[in-house]
């Protein structure tokens, strides 16, 4: 065997030894032993849920219902990328301002590539992360594939757009938005179509319903849009403002635009407008309608916003939905207390004993005790100008923290 054989096995065996001895030395911990497999080595919790629930992949396997994306070949991907760093170079007004940092970029024209290109991936990452596809459609999802433009018209000229989950006021979003989309191409092929289109819009809310959890509440329901102009489909259901109560938090509001083959009748779907704010007559599942029309119907555009309550909506339940405005509290239980001690150890002797007696007349005692040295007229006392520098002798050692707190000005007393 050479030398250089012998020094590589030798210090193999070195390795291995440094490996068992850091395992043997990771199970024990200051001088205690671990039981169990050492960490790295024995099974987590998440691994251990997951093989005891075990799930049938072909079951929990989701569906695209959407459109499918028609890629270019790799070669004209290619050559598109090359005719533009050729436009590019080929610029030199553009080289020279980028080079003094003059050069100013259209952010229209950004945002429209990004559209075209990831946004409307992006789009369906985010309705996963806010749970849209799970409480729409169930296992089913589908990739936008035509941008939709909705933008809320507040106070004369300003725009509350809607972006990829933001938020909007019920105030902002009192009268119905302005949507606009591009209903002449095909989301296929990304190309102009050659025929009419027909479009459905609803905007349903899938936290809204009151009696039901599983349902949700219709906002807005428009069939039969004509080559993408809104102004001129059918109207079976009017527009309702979102209407979140108090104390329930953030509610989502879920705009779905469907592509049809032809114009469908959807009149059973028709409110009453004497039914405008019946909300059991807005009662709504969109998977339900999907299943009854997924031969005719194919999702093709997405939007959603958040909203929360707000002081307009005092008015809305009393005026529109003809009830009385709801508040939701949350009852917080009472904290935990251990049996009391006769010797409560490592714990200050006050608190431990105002933790065992009603809090109302805790605050009472701390309130009459700051007014009790506070003048009516001139305030509390002055502070003293050094303290720490006063000696405390002859009181128990919760009484002399009490002092001290109450000579620096810090402690329960001062938040009265």
């Amino acid at each position: 065997m050479s030398f250089s054989n012998l020094f590589m096995k030798s210090g193999l065996n070195v390795v291995v030894r440094d490996a068992q001895a850091a395992v043997l030395m990771t199970a024990t911990r200051q001088g205690h032993t671990i039981r169990g497999k050492p960490p790295g080595v024995a099974r987590s919790l998440e691994q251990r849920i997951r093989e005891e629930n075990v799930e049938d992949q072909e079951v929990v396997a989701r569906i695209n219902i959407g459109f499918p994306q028609l890629k270019e070949s790799r070669s004209a991907q290619l050559k598109k990328r090359l005719e533009h760093l050729k436009s590019q170079r080929s610029d030199k007004q553009l080289e020279q301002l980028a080079r003094s940092n003059k050069l100013i970029i259209d952010l229209d024209k950004v945002q429209h590539t990004y559209v075209k290109t990831t946004g409307q991936h992006d789009l369906r990452l985010l309705a996963d992360h806010y749970g849209i596809f799970e409480h729409l459609f169930g296992s089913a999802y589908f990739v936008p594939r035509v941008p939709l433009n909705i933008s809320y018209q507040v106070d004369g000229d300003s725009l509350a757009p809607v972006y990829n989950g933001n938020v909007i006021k019920p105030a902002e979003a009192a009268k119905p938005p302005q949507i606009s989309f591009d209903g002449l191409v095909d989301p296929i092929t990304g190309q102009a179509a050659g025929q009419d289109t027909y479009w459905t819009l609803v905007a349903s809310n899938p936290d809204a319903h009151y009696t039901n959890g599983t349902a949700e509440c219709l906002h807005w329901f428009i069939a039969n849009i004509p080559n993408g102009k809104v102004s001129e489909g059918q109207v079976l259901a009017e527009y309702l403002p979102p209407f979140p109560p108090r104390g329930v938090g953030y509610q989502r509001m879920v705009f779905v635009l469907y592509k049809q083959q032809a114009r469908l009748d959807l009149g059973s779907y028709q409110l009453a407008a004497a039914d405008y704010g019946n909300l059991e007559k807005r009662t709504f599942s969109t998977l339900d309608f999907y299943r009854q029309h997924q031969e005719q119907l194919t999702p093709a555009g997405l939007a959603f916003y958040q909203t929360n309550w707000d002081e307009s909506l005092t008015q809305f339940y009393h005026d529109v939905l003809k009830s009385k405005e709801p508040v939701y509290e949350y009852d917080f239980p009472k904290p935990y207390l251990a049996d009391q001690k006769f010797f409560p150890l490592k714990q200050p002797f006050n608190l431990y004993m105002d933790k065992h007696r009603d809090q109302k007349q805790v605050n009472k005692e701390y309130l009459e005790r700051k007014l009790a040295k506070t003048h009516p007229f001139e305030g509390p006392k002055k502070p003293l100008r050094y303290p720490n520098a006063h000696p405390i002798r002859d009181v128990p050692s919760w009484l002399r923290t009490e002092i001290r707190k109450e000579r620096l000005g810090t402690g329960r007393v001062q938040d009265y």
